[in-house]
């Protein structure tokens, strides 16, 4: 029977590994919103399995808002906040973790459902096996970012939070490829081809942009240097430097900001380039589309980078900013897996 015979492609798989990017896509988002409304550490432990149901109870929320008390944000920037305010950002984070065991449900029983019907293809079935792997490793990465905010301060880390936001973002770009292999099947041949390395760059090039504005998210850093482009009027920050290195490229507000600027003009240039170049090449139109796109996106990323720095980071600025970095970077990817195929 069909059933029992593993193809080279899988439109069915292909759909469900979309769907897949798509739930991590809307997790990221409400993220960025659980970052923008400093609710992130309105709930202080981690039970992946009973952490699934909210407070049920008005003993059970007197209980979750004691415990927020106990934590530095309550005490040194929140202290006489409400029941009501705490639900508030309670409810943030709440869905943001339910958002996260969604997308484990959602890869996991589907995967096992097409393993044991023999339809996903046998070259896909580690790699699927791997990302289910990433996803489970981010739950924790999550958790660990979290636990930096809890005891000595009173946000998260943020080199935690671009851990946490990088794993995130690969595990999307990786998604993508994969539900793009599983719908095409395997290339019938691998030739030369220029834009192999380039296209690889480029991705590179933007996730370290993601990066850098996981860094800026993390030190509040949109909320200073409101004017663009200069930088309270001066093209360099005076107070660029920090406490050593470290504490300059990741804790510096002036630096990380300054430093997500510059990159976005590289990257805006980079990509505006390799869309013209790649639109005038002998490739094919597929992938001189892709170019296109993706040129597009960087260059409407980089404008909407600058009205969400003019208007201090609104929330829907912000969650717009974050969402059309997904785009940018699953359009790259797209680019990069057709530019292998002849």
């Amino acid at each position: 029977m069909t059933s029992f015979l593993r193809s080279d492609r899988s439109r069915p798989v292909a759909i469900w590994l979309f769907a897949v990017a798509a739930l991590v896509l809307a997790m990221v988002v409400v993220g960025g919103a659980t970052r923008l409304t400093d609710s992130g550490l309105s709930i202080t432990e981690w039970k992946p399995v009973a952490g699934a149901l909210p407070p049920m109870s008005a003993e059970d929320w007197a209980q979750e808002f004691a415990r927020y008390k106990e934590i530095p944000q309550y005490q040194q920037v929140n202290k006489g906040m409400t029941l009501e305010a705490f639900k508030a950002i309670y409810w943030w984070e709440w869905s943001h973790r339910l958002l996260g065991r969604l997308v484990g449900a959602a890869f996991a029983i589907p995967f096992v459902y097409f393993l044991v019907r023999r339809e996903l293809p046998r070259r896909l079935i580690v790699r699927c096996a791997g990302l289910f792997l990433l996803g489970g490793l981010q739950g924790a990465i999550g958790w660990w970012m979290v636990a930096s905010g809890l005891s000595d301060r009173v946000t998260v880390a943020p080199e935690r939070l671009a851990v946490h936001l990088g794993l995130a973002f690969a595990l999307l770009g990786a998604l993508v490829w994969t539900a793009l292999d599983a719908w095409a099947g395997a290339p019938r041949q691998t030739v030369p081809n220029p834009w192999n390395r380039g296209a690889w760059a480029l991705i590179g090039l933007i996730f370290f942009q993601i990066l850098l504005g996981a860094l800026v998210a993390g030190n509040d850093a949109g909320f200073v240097y409101n004017d663009w482009p200069l930088m309270n009027g001066a093209v360099f920050p005076k107070d660029y430097a920090g406490q050593g290195l470290w504490g300059t490229l990741a804790h510096s507000q002036a630096a990380v900001q300054f430093n997500h600027r510059i990159v976005a003009y590289l990257l805006t240039a980079v990509g505006v380039v390799m869309s013209w170049v790649a639109w005038r090449s002998p490739l094919p139109d597929g992938a001189k589309a892709l170019a296109l796109a993706t040129g597009l996106a960087i260059v409407l990323q980089a404008l909407l980078g600058v009205l969400t720095l003019v208007f201090a980071v609104p929330i829907g600025l912000g969650m717009a900013h974050q969402i059309m970095a997904a785009i940018v970077l699953s359009l790259a990817v797209a680019f990069a897996w057709r530019v292998r195929r002849p």
